[in-house]
């Protein structure tokens, strides 16, 4: 439930983390009225995805108390001063990237990161500085930081309208909400970023949500091959859903690295493409060695708290090529629309099957144990 005082302050419940490894809770928060040029959004669903449970633990910068969560969808409910692109009642999704379509980066072409409303991930503030959510403390309102500009797991949230995505209604809420992060960033990497083409060969690291849009990507762009790797062998059902030809398991595979294993696949070759959708240090290397010698790609989605990767030069002297990718490149305002387009049309398929579990917003530490289980790829919250 929520209420709301004279001044159009929200209150409301919202999940907090109060510091580096502790468990988020369930609080009572404030939520402001949006200031010029932001807009307040009614979260209706939100899920889980890992980058979350890193923000726990202080990623990508540890500042606490933080209300988490960075994928959903909601309606506005109130708009700030300047805003025109947006209505009270739009279903929207918060996003923690924008598009101004006009400086340098944006019309080059070559990237998805705009230098006008960049990636809002690290002093959990607004671009103006400050924070619209507070919590009551013992001396007076304590000031709540933002999660990359979203902090989806309020049941409101304030956002700047230049991060807020309009989407088609259409598309199922539930399945908008795995759109703006995970799925997405799979899907689009194999899309915007390294341009997969017919024929291809594909190994995608990884079988969660950005795992799975990678494999679906993959096969709507007509390749060959697309060969899924990881220890979960629940996670090979899904991955054929998806449209994987070829599954390794790494687990009983004795010496062989999965490297090994994917050139085996592969006529000695290894692939065209590469997708590393888990941040697990041992296996970036993998993921690039995995690539074919001189034209291999190797496109890192995942994230993880370490500072650093020590990178194997051997495979850097095969002239393969390696590159990070933020939401698979994808361009917030002019390529999601096309996304959720697709999903509409059934050219991308199968969506549905990405939910495996469901909880709500009260029993966000069960979506956290849920997210351990082999099984499990994404959990709804329903706020």
């Amino acid at each position: 439930m929520s209420t709301s005082n004279g001044s159009n302050m929200i209150t409301c419940r919202g999940v907090v983390c109060w510091g580096p490894g502790e468990a988020p809770k369930v609080e009572e928060i404030e939520v402001e009225t949006p200031r010029s040029g932001e807009v307040r959004v009614k979260m209706l669903f939100a899920s889980l995805c890992h980058t979350d449970v890193l923000c726990c633990k202080g990623f990508p910068a540890p500042v606490f108390p933080r209300v988490l969560g960075h994928e959903g969808v909601g309606e506005i409910e109130s708009i700030g001063e300047g805003v025109s692109q947006l209505k009270v009642g739009d279903v929207v999704i918060p996003t923690y990237l924008g598009e101004c379509k006009k400086c340098n980066n944006c019309r080059s072409g070559r990237t998805n990161i705009c230098q006008t409303y960049p990636l809002q991930a690290f002093t959990g503030l607004m671009p103006d500085g400050t924070s619209r959510m507070s919590i009551a403390g013992a001396g007076g309102p304590l000031k709540l930081y933002h999660f990359l500009s979203c902090s989806t797991w309020s049941q409101y949230t304030v956002v700047d309208a230049n991060y807020v995505v309009k989407i088609d209604s259409r598309l199922p809420l539930p399945h908008a909400s795995f759109l703006s992060c995970g799925f997405t960033t799979g899907f689009g990497a194999t899309w915007k970023e390294a341009k997969v083409e017919e024929g291809s060969t594909v190994a995608v690291f990884g079988l969660g949500a950005v795992g799975l849009g990678a494999v679906e990507g993959a096969r709507v762009h007509g390749a060959a091959q697309i060969i899924g790797i990881d220890i979960n062998e629940s996670k090979r059902e899904k991955g054929e859903a998806f449209g994987m030809t070829h599954c390794i398991n790494p687990k009983g595979a004795g010496n062989k690295s999965i490297s090994e294993m994917v050139k085996e696949l592969t006529d000695g070759l290894g692939v065209d493409y590469s997708f590393e959708c888990t941040g697990v240090p041992d296996l970036v290397n993998e993921a690039l060695e995995a690539t074919k010698v001189g034209v291999g790609q190797m496109i890192m989605l995942g994230a993880g708290t370490q500072k650093s990767l020590a990178i194997n030069f051997v495979s850097l002297l095969g002239c393969r090529t390696f590159k990070y990718s933020v939401f698979g490149g994808v361009k917030v305002q002019s390529d999601l629309p096309v996304m959720i387009d697709k999903c509409i049309n059934k050219e991308i398929k199968k969506l549905d099957q990405l939910l495996t579990h469901e909880v709500q917003l009260k029993d966000i530490n069960r979506a956290f144990r849920l997210l351990k289980e082999p099984d499990c790829v994404k959990v709804l919250i329903r706020l």
